[in-house]
């Protein structure tokens, strides 16, 4: 947490706060002018709040609508603070740190907001006796600071106060007493504990002030207000504390909790000492004989309790350590249990025994792996318990489908595989059709069906039908589809060049060309599109149709977009080093969704950009609607590139099936059109029709225009009419090696009135 001495936000709400208790300090005997500066100093603090917890919504999508709460209860005190500040400037006579009625209204507004944000954030309790023991803590924390409250705000044992101001305080203590009470026995809060004390000490700090005697009531020295600001600086810090804590160290990890909590045994102590004070002076001897008793017994239970709370742990823990002394084959054993523990079926090594066992007696099995399609969307949206029930109900429906002998087993996860003893591919065929119907309806998948040949191991008969499900996959899911030659041959060599791109990168073999892209009025080069190209010591050059795809299943894009971003970048800085006429103009860099999900991605384009010199509004980060679909990760991603000031363009727009809706959720700043609609536009009506939309469309949203493809002057003239700005084909160059491009920028640079161009696309 070192950046946090250096961080600027911070460094100016301790500024000032310092310079408010100095002021306080200065205007001794003159609260008017103090609550004046009290009021003032609120506002920064209260929009800190606000901007903080914003930025967190994006960089904590988990907590999303926590953070989006805790925004507007910030912008709400904000509102109603700055019109207290202007209200007591501009009456003095009358000023006060107690606020008017808008003031009031708006802090009533941010405070609800603030109990919804308590409320809205998930508990990570999964069984009904987690939760039942949370909700007994936490009411029994809520009533003690209900209590507390009570006696010492609303209807206090002491001298009468103001009931508006001391409700509202009792309901500060009692948020706060809430607040802290999920923090502390949820698996997962939503701030790290460095960030969330801060904030849950605010309001205890003002409630304790509010309730505390004497000068605190009367308001009539510095150090009160000095009190009374403290709350507000502790509230604004602890979001900025939590984005430093997340971009350090990633989202809060799970707590491990004890298995009991003091917190509710404090509360029990702290209501029965409420009560002890509230007692009046002349109750009996006798009634305070009976309260002794009671506040004896109920001490002695709880001790007694936690003792025995102390030696259930004790147990539980040598119950641990003698788990942890079983012998090694107790623990073979183990593992080897032939039954998958959720659904009953025979689990993996049970079927590749039995795999083996027929294959060494000469047998010709059959073997079919199936996997569900679209499992991870059952689990995301509907929870994991209802991805177990779905894998429990395909299991039967596998075992009613096949043959008595025929062994139905899990692997894992959502796969399952069938072992058909002494069947052929036709024979295996049929009975992955009779699986697709009885599948049908309930849910999809996907088939593979490979069968033995001679001198096949059980590796050998798995990794074809594996092939083959993965080809079922590429073809649309929902079918099956038979291992061939074929495919294990084009399998062998997609891994051939996995296994080759793993060092292609370290070895130099990628460059880059760049396209050029256009303004359509005048002609003008406005930027590039980065392109990468692979050439292989061997094969030669390899086409990007070929690798990219194999290099986004396997992962290796994102080491190779990492090189490909700081090497695009590097260049579009050296460009405007060496051409004047290339000062503006921008780079367009491909990302893979696999980057975009990358931990770190946005923090790694700050980097090359902070590296290479190169401006923000330069560069432009192209994405596909494929890969942002439906996906949190990626699109905070995007959020965060966007806010760094560069620019976010929808590649191949037009494609994908929900091309309509990213518009209203991704944040990009471009729509390019795809080539497919360009090709033919002069010649069919359809693809004209689809392109006008596409352009009326980034006019009503305000966002530039780029049509692909364009290789003829019809087509440029056409894409033009129809209000496209920018133009991308090889009819205005193919993409070009740096030196080439260099070329055009020299003549550029040499033409007067290329000096005022503009970037490709706008912020």
């Amino acid at each position: 947490m070192r950046t946090l001495r250096r961080d600027p936000i911070l460094v100016a709400l301790f500024a000032v706060t310092l310079t408010g208790f100095v002021l306080f300090a200065l205007l001794e005997g003159d609260p008017h002018r103090q609550s004046q500066v009290f009021w003032c100093a609120q506002v920064p603090m209260d929009a800190a709040l606000a901007y903080g917890a914003w930025r967190l919504r994006a960089l904590v999508p988990h907590y999303r609508r926590f953070w989006s709460a805790i925004a507007f209860a910030g912008s709400s005190f904000t509102i109603g603070d700055s019109f207290q500040a202007v209200h007591t400037l501009l009456n003095p006579a009358t000023a006060s740190t107690t606020g008017t009625t808008v003031q009031s209204a708006f802090f009533i507004v941010g405070m609800s907001s603030n109990v919804l944000a308590c409320l809205l954030f998930p508990h990570g309790l999964r069984s009904s006796r987690e939760r039942l023991v949370f909700w007994l803590d936490a009411t029994t924390v809520l009533v003690g600071g209900g209590v507390a409250a009570w006696c010492f705000a609303v209807y206090p044992v002491t001298a009468p106060v103001d009931r508006v101001t001391a409700s509202i305080t009792a309901a500060l203590v009692v948020v706060a007493a809430f607040a802290a009470t999920k923090a502390a026995l949820v698996p997962r809060p939503p701030m790290a504990r460095v960030a969330a004390w801060p904030m849950v000490a605010a309001p205890v700090v003002q409630g304790l002030a509010a309730f505390l005697p004497g000068p605190f009531q009367d308001q009539d020295h510095s150090y009160v207000f000095m009190v009374l600001l403290l709350p507000s600086l502790l509230i604004a810090i602890g979001p900025r504390i939590q984005e430093a804590v997340v971009r350090t160290d990633g989202p809060v990890p799970a707590v491990k909790r004890k298995p009991y909590s003091l917190l509710p045994y404090g509360m029990i102590a702290v209501t029965f000492a409420v009560f002890l004070i509230a007692l009046p002076d002349d109750v009996s001897t006798r009634f305070w004989g009976a309260t002794a008793g009671v506040v004896v017994i109920t001490v002695l239970v709880a001790v007694r309790q936690l003792i025995a709370f102390q030696d259930n742990v004790r147990l539980i823990d040598r119950l641990d350590v003698a788990l942890d002394h079983l012998t090694d084959q107790e623990v073979l054993l183990r593992e080897q249990a032939s039954t998958d523990g959720l659904t009953g079926l025979a689990n993996r090594t049970h079927f590749t025994e039995q795999l083996q066992q027929h294959l060494d007696e000469g047998g010709s099995p059959s073997v079919l792996l199936i996997d569900l399609d679209d499992f991870k969307t059952v689990n995301d949206t509907m929870g994991h318990a209802a991805g177990d029930a779905l894998l429990v109900d395909v299991a039967e429906r596998l075992r009613a489908t096949v043959r008595a002998d025929d062994l139905v087993s899990r692997l894992g996860g959502d796969e399952f595989t069938i072992l058909l003893p002494d069947t052929g591919p036709e024979g295996a065929r049929r009975v992955a059709d009779d699986l697709q119907t009885g599948l049908a309806g309930h849910t999809r998948a996907s088939i593979g069906v490979a069968w033995a040949r001679p001198g096949d191991e059980p590796a050998t008969l798995l990794s074809n039908a594996d092939i083959a499900m993965y080809e079922a996959k590429r073809r649309g899911k929902g079918t099956s589809v038979c291992f061939s030659d074929e495919m294990g041959a084009r399998t062998a060599a997609d891994a051939e060049i996995i296994r080759d791109l793993a060092s292609a990168v370290g070895g130099g073999e990628f460059t880059l060309v760049y396209q050029p892209i256009v303004a359509l009025d005048d002609l003008r080069m406005t930027g590039v599109e980065a392109l990468i190209r692979w050439n292989h010591p061997t094969r030669g050059l390899v086409s990007p149709v070929e690798f990219i795809p194999l290099a986004e299943r396997s992962g290796h894009i994102v080491g190779i977009g990492a090189w490909a971003l700081r090497e695009a970048c590097r260049q579009a800085a050296r460009w405007r080093a060496d051409f004047p006429g290339a000062g503006d103009l921008s780079v367009g860099v491909n990302v893979a969704g696999r980057q975009l999900r990358s931990p770190g991605f946005v923090d790694e384009v700050a980097a090359v950009l902070r590296d290479t010199g190169l401006p923000p509004r330069l560069l432009t980060i192209e994405v596909t609607e494929t890969a942002v679909l439906d996906d949190e990760e990626s699109a905070a991603a995007l959020l965060g590139l966007r806010a760094l000031g560069l620019r976010l363009a929808l590649d191949d727009f037009g494609t994908a099936a929900s091309s309509l809706g990213l518009l209203l959720t991704v944040p990009v700043t471009t729509l390019k059109l795809d080539r497919s609609f360009v090709e033919s536009i002069t010649t069919v009506g359809r693809q004209a029709a689809v392109a006008t939309a596409v352009s009326q469309m980034a006019t009503a949203l305000d966002f530039s225009s780029v049509a692909e493809g364009i290789e003829t002057d019809e087509q440029r003239e056409l894409i033009r009419g129809l209000g496209y700005e920018y133009g991308q084909g090889y009819l205005f160059g193919r993409p070009l090696p740096p030196h080439e491009v260099g070329d055009r920028l020299q003549l550029l640079s040499g033409d007067s009135r290329a000096q005022g161009a503009q970037g490709v696309v706008r912020t």
